[in-house]
Parts: C-alpha cells; sequence; structure tokens
C-alpha cells in the first residue's frame, strides 16, 4: 500500500506528554534530590534528575524516530529476537542478583534493572513487552491465514513465550504492575484475533487462577490487597499521602516548585507517584488535561487498528493500545486508591529511562502503521457496498418468499 501521511496526533500527544514529564521532573527533582542528600547523606545535585530526565526524552525521542523510520518489514523481524534478548537479560539479571554482583540494582527486595554505569540502569521486562507484542501479532496472524490458530500450532509457542515472561517478571522480578501490563498485551492481541472464546475464557480462567496464586504466596502482596480492602496496613501511608497531594493541588494547583509532598513525605514522588505531584502542582485542571491527552491517543491508535492494511497490522496496534492504556491506568488507579497499591510508571511522564524508550518506540512503531493505513473513502465504500449488496439480497429473498 502506498504511504501517506501519517497520523500526527499520535506524534503531537506523545511529544506533549515528554515535555510535560520534563516539567514535573524540573520542578520535583531538586526537592528529591535535597531530600536524598538529607536522609542518605549524598551530593546529587539539585539539577541532576532533571538532567537526566532530559537524556531520558532526548533518546525516547531518537528512538521514536528510529521506530518511525525502520522499515516495518525488518522491525517485525526484529520481535523474536527482542523477546529473546528480554529472556537472556531476565536470566542474566537472576544471575547477578544470586551473585550478589553490584551489576544488578535491587531496590526493597526485588532486583529488576541491570546497572550499566554511567549510563544509568537497563529494565528487561521492557524487551520482554515489545517483543512479545510484535512476536504473537506475527504468530497470531500468520496462523490465522494458513487456519491453525485454533490449534497448537498457535497455542505452543505462544503459550510458551507468555509463561516464560510473565515468570521471569512475577515471579523471579517480583514485578506484578508490570506483569499486568503483559498480560493486558497477551490478551488483548489473542482476543483481537479471533479465537474460540472457550479457549479464551480457559486462558482468562488460568491467568486468574495464577494471579490468585502470586499474590496469596506473596506476604507484601496479601498485605497491599489487605490494606486496600481494610484502609489500613504498610501501604495505607503512601496512599493517603497521594490523596492529600491531589486534594491541595485542588483546581489549578500550587503551582510549579511550591509542592510539598515532593520533599520527602510521598514515596517515589518522580516515579510511580508522579501522577499525585502532578495533581498538586497542576490541580485538577492539569490532571484532567493529562487524562485528556492520553484517551485522544489511544483513540487514533485505536483508529489505526481500524484502518490496519494488514491482520498483523491491526493486532500490533490492539497491543500498542492496550500496552499504553492499561500501563497508565493501572497507575492512576494506584495513585487514588481505586486498586491496591502497585508499582508501575506512567508513560512518557515518570523519571526513567527504559520504560520511556520503549514506550516511545512502541508508539513509534503506531504512527509507522497510521501511515499505511487504508483510506477512510475505500474503508466508507466498502461498508457502502457490503451493505447494499446484503440489503439487495434480503430484497431478493423476500420476493423469492412472495413467489
Amino acid at each position: 500500500m502506498r504511504k501517506h501521511r501519517g497520523d500526527r496526533i499520535i506524534l503531537f500527544t506523545t511529544f506533549i506528554l515528554l515535555i510535560a514529564g520534563l516539567i514535573i521532573i524540573y520542578a520535583i527533582g531538586p526537592m528529591r534530590a535535597n531530600f536524598l542528600n538529607a536522609a542518605y547523606g549524598g551530593d546529587i545535585s539539585e539539577n541532576h534528575f532533571f538532567i537526566r530526565q532530559l537524556v531520558n526524552v532526548i533518546l525516547s525521542i531518537a528512538a521514536f524516530v528510529v521506530a518511525v523510520k525502520l522499515p516495518y518489514e525488518t522491525t517485525k523481524k526484529l520481535g523474536k529476537w527482542i523477546l529473546l534478548a528480554g529472556i537472556v537479560l531476565s536470566v542474566a539479571l537472576l544471575v547477578l542478583a544470586k551473585t550478589g554482583s553490584s551489576l544488578a540494582k535491587c531496590e526493597l527486595g526485588a532486583c529488576r534493572w541491570i546497572n550499566i554505569g554511567s549510563f544509568g540502569s537497563l529494565q528487561p521486562a521492557e524487551f520482554l513487552k515489545l517483543g512479545l507484542l510484535l512476536y504473537l501479532s506475527q504468530l497470531a496472524a500468520s496462523r490465522k491465514a494458513d487456519g491453525t490458530l485454533n490449534k497448537s500450532d498457535f497455542w505452543l509457542p505462544a503459550g510458551v513465550a507468555s509463561v516464560i515472561s510473565l515468570a521471569l517478571v512475577v515471579v523471579v522480578q517480583k514485578d506484578l504492575g508490570t506483569g499486568v501490563v503483559i498480560i493486558a498485551i497477551i490478551l488483548a492481541t489473542i482476543f483481537a484475533s479471533g479465537v474460540e472464546m472457550k479457549k479464551f475464557a480457559l486462558v482468562m480462567g488460568a491467568i486468574l487462577v495464577a494471579a490468585v496464586g502470586v499474590i496469596v504466596t506473596s506476604p507484601h502482596r496479601v498485605e497491599r490487597v489487605r490494606t486496600f480492602i481494610n484502609g489500613d496496613g504498610a501501604d495505607t501511608y503512601h496512599i493517603e499521602n497521594a490523596m492529600i497531594a491531589i486534594g491541595t493541588g485542588g483546581l489549578t494547583g500550587v503551582g510549579v516548585g511550591n509542592s510539598v509532598q515532593a520533599t520527602g513525605y510521598l514515596p517515589e514522588s518522580i516515579n510511580d507517584s508522579v501522577f499525585a505531584v502532578m495533581g498538586e502542582t497542576f490541580g485538577f485542571l492539569g490532571l484532567t488535561a493529562v487524562v485528556v491527552i492520553f484517551v485522544v491517543m489511544l483513540t487514533r491508535i485505536m483508529r489505526v487498528a481500524e484502518l490496519a492494511a494488514t491482520e498483523e497490522q491491526r493486532l500490533v496496534a490492539v497491543g500498542v493500545f492496550a500496552w499504553v492504556a492499561v500501563q497508565m491506568a493501572v497507575n492512576i488507579m494506584a495513585m487514588t486508591g481505586l486498586i491496591p497499591l502497585t508499582g508501575i510508571t506512567l508513560p512518557l511522564l515518570s523519571y526513567g529511562g527504559t520504560s520511556m524508550m520503549f514506550v516511545a518506540v512502541a508508539l513509534g512503531v503506531s504512527y509507522q502503521l497510521s501511515c499505511y493505513t487504508k483510506r477512510e473513502k475505500e474503508l466508507a465504500q466498502k461498508k457502502f457496498s457490503s451493505g447494499h449488496l446484503k440489503k439487495r439480497r434480503l430484497n431478493e429473498n423476500s420476493s423469492s418468499r412472495r413467489r
């Protein structure tokens, strides 16, 4: 299909969110640095987090551009290799952690990052997200084309890849938040491919049983659920301060640089809790604007899926939609007390490199696919022709019955 102009709204919303995230880190970075210096006797510059985030944004923009420019045929071939890289890096992280290597970055009992010196750290789970998305989309599309979508030719490789990825992230790295996003990618891709509902229901049931299992066998996850249900427990402090931050912001916020919660009261103020700090800084109107931007972006990604040139590209767009939508929703709902607290970044807005860059790559792929979508006129003509043919057949059947 001939290339045409891509969906500029996906482009604009991506860059708006990147700049908004940079602004909020500029506002609260000095407070975070001062808190860490006071708490741990460090000597972190007030501009440390802003400079690092600026680098992250530049790298993410570069990743977005590469994803747009790289031919999709090349991108899809890289899918299984990205997935394999995620598995290898996750296993390497486990080995490094077990041997006590300084290359394994561990926080609060969980090892999720590989230190790469002055460049920061690398999160293997992000490779698994993108790799699994591309691999499952290609596998489902090819099996659907040859009529084996509901057979072991699809379910066996898809199941093995999914189980290994989830085991490494949820069990080994103890990252249930990222696991939820991976589950969303898996379920969205499988459902959109058109598998038999009976088999899809079995997958849903298996995931539900596994989810209950990993929760009840983990004391800190049980505590989080108990805190959510009873309103008291170890995570109450975090939730209460997040709600205080949002409530303090009121309608228009306290303004850039005036956040109190970012001075050390709210845990993970520049990462998982950035939504609450944005509420304090920019108020209800600011948070509403952020949500609206996400909704507009997601709406356009689903439009790419609707007008996709091929089945595989449609599944990729659906997977990207699920990735961004669920990661955004889980972060916001956790910060507003609507679900049990879980650690996950707000796409493009939270401080961090690997997560931001891989979301940018996924959005870059979506933008590239929007350059090859079916023309709306062609789609409208197809719908009209289909409706006209259906109407004519109904009239013919009605005439036959009257005879």
